[in-house]
């Protein structure tokens, strides 16, 4: 099993759980990260750090964000290494409210 980030850090991009990753599995994208599932170890150390609540066990995935357990496969190939803490996007205090914003990453 990995942990999988979801459609909440979309224009938010917290990075507090870039920080307590033991193994550097996290990718950064322009508006989000996502977790390398073949870095992830399960450790469980990144989900308390998400304020926004973007991260799940992939088990617990609700079915309306099952489709970002691919994402996150797909674009941990791409995407860059992050590995340390960095300020959140512009505009975190209006987007970390908004749920419904798929439609708005950017790839």
């Amino acid at each position: 099993m990995t942990y999988v980030v979801m459609e909440a850090c979309i224009k938010c991009k917290y990075t507090d759980c870039v920080e307590v990753c033991p193994v550097d599995a996290f990718r950064e994208g322009a508006d989000m990260l996502v977790i390398d599932p073949d870095e992830c170890i399960d450790c469980t150390l990144c989900v308390p750090e998400c304020p926004v609540d973007a991260i799940a066990a992939q088990a617990d995935v609700p079915a309306e964000q099952v489709d970002f357990i691919a994402l996150n496969a797909e674009r941990a190939r791409v995407w860059p290494l992050i590995c340390e803490k960095q300020e959140p996007l512009p505009g975190v205090e209006h987007w970390a409210g908004v749920r419904a914003k798929r439609e708005l990453l950017q790839y």
